[in-house]
């Protein structure tokens, strides 16, 4: 009787244990829409960049000088939002119209916890503002952090693949 006794005064502790242990494991892990909210940050990042609405593109992206984006363009690499604020200002500042195609492709994203990450081809066309046209397509691996119960890209890494022959990129590939 003594047994049964300590087995159900220490239960009550024991499922309080669990229980906390079981909601501090959940609260550190991916909950299950998460994805679904990545994949609708690159959907919204996808419509501004066809509206050429670089404050709509800058809400994806944390607001911070911590913010790392290495970019096929010169100058290759910005550190802070507000350097990549001024890249994308300049590039749709040398767009002639409307873009003509934006495309994310092979949306890849993985979770774990406040961190994910995603790769996705991206394929763009359009007339630039001295004649000639633009028809390109890049690879792009996003890095986000979800804080506050919201996704943002805080590292971003766009590419092209490179024919080794000739030494230069390959805008033209097929993922």
């Amino acid at each position: 009787m003594y047994q049964v006794s300590r087995l159900s005064q220490a239960l009550p502790v024991v499922i309080a244990v669990t229980a906390l242990l079981v909601s501090i494991r959940m609260a550190s892990s991916s909950q299950p829409n998460d994805e679904a909210q990545i994949r609708t940050l690159e959907h919204r990042f996808a419509e501004a960049f066809k509206a050429k609405d670089v404050e709509r593109i800058m809400a994806n992206y944390e607001q911070s000088p911590s913010l790392v984006v290495f970019d096929v363009v010169p100058r290759n690499e910005y550190r802070g939002w507000d350097a990549y604020k001024k890249d994308w200002q300049g590039l749709f500042a040398s767009i002639d119209g409307p873009i003509a195609l934006f495309e994310v492709n092979n949306l890849t994203v993985n979770v774990d916890g406040n961190l994910a990450y995603s790769n996705s081809f991206q394929h763009h066309v359009w007339k630039t503002k001295g004649g000639g046209s633009q028809d390109f397509t890049v690879r792009v691996t996003d890095v986000y952090q979800k804080s506050g119960g919201k996704w943002l890209i805080v590292q971003e890494h766009v590419s092209v693949p490179v024919n080794l022959q000739t030494g230069k990129a390959d805008l033209q590939f097929k993922q």
